[in-house]
């Protein structure tokens, strides 16, 4: 997979996103920025990035998934197999449901997931030098160029969602003392049940990740 750097872009997601509908740029392939201006966060909250910081936005087509992945969960599946990267290389880091990134009690990153026609596009934020106010930074020394390079050879392996997800499972009791936004609620994670599809189940109710 390609990987395109550039120096400033206001979202890798959104390039990427407008890339592909213009068809000036194919799945797969990889978009990363050392500065950006104006990413995407959670919920519509912009994911703003100094430089030494990790904004990455990448895409592959979906039927290069692997055949057992819930696509509803890809953002969970991806978030995985990024946290398999930095745990390689030392990191204690940490999911919370579905896709938050955490280094103790902090939140470190998060991605989200898009799917437009027959591609899925997964971008990437995390703080991996600087961070704002009240967020935390990745407890290892690495590049932005290395982490992108891992998680791509990572993703092309095509390592099966039940083999990613016995790992994803077994730390999710560290979610109980957290919450997450459901239809702008915040709902504790307390009760939350895990199912093999990567949704929870909360008060007899089933609830995808939907970013």
């Amino acid at each position: 997979m390609v990987i395109h750097w550039f120096d400033t872009l206001d979202s890798t997601h959104q390039y990427l996103l407008s890339s592909l509908r213009e068809g000036t740029l194919l799945a797969p392939c990889a978009i990363g920025a050392t500065k950006q201006t104006n990413g995407i966060g959670s919920r519509g909250n912009s994911w703003i990035g100094e430089v030494g910081n990790f904004f990455f936005s990448f895409c592959v087509e979906e039927k290069q998934l692997p055949p057992d992945l819930p696509l509803a969960s890809s953002s969970i599946y991806f978030s995985a197999l990024m946290k398999q990267v930095l745990e390689e290389k030392g990191s204690q880091v940490w999911l919370k449901w579905p896709n938050d990134f955490y280094c103790d009690t902090k939140k470190v990153g998060g991605m989200i997931t898009t799917k437009t026609g027959a591609n899925i596009v997964c971008s990437l934020g995390l703080n991996s030098s600087i961070s704002p106010k009240d967020f935390g930074t990745l407890d290892i020394i690495v590049t932005p160029n290395a982490l992108a390079n891992d998680l791509i050879q990572k993703v092309e392996e095509n390592i099966s969602w039940k083999k990613v997800f016995s790992k994803y499972k077994i730390e999710f009791d560290l979610n109980r003392n957290f919450s997450f936004h459901l239809d702008g609620k915040l709902v504790s994670l307390r009760d939350a049940i895990l199912c093999d599809d990567g949704s929870i189940e909360l008060e007899n109710k089933k609830v995808y990740s939907l970013r």
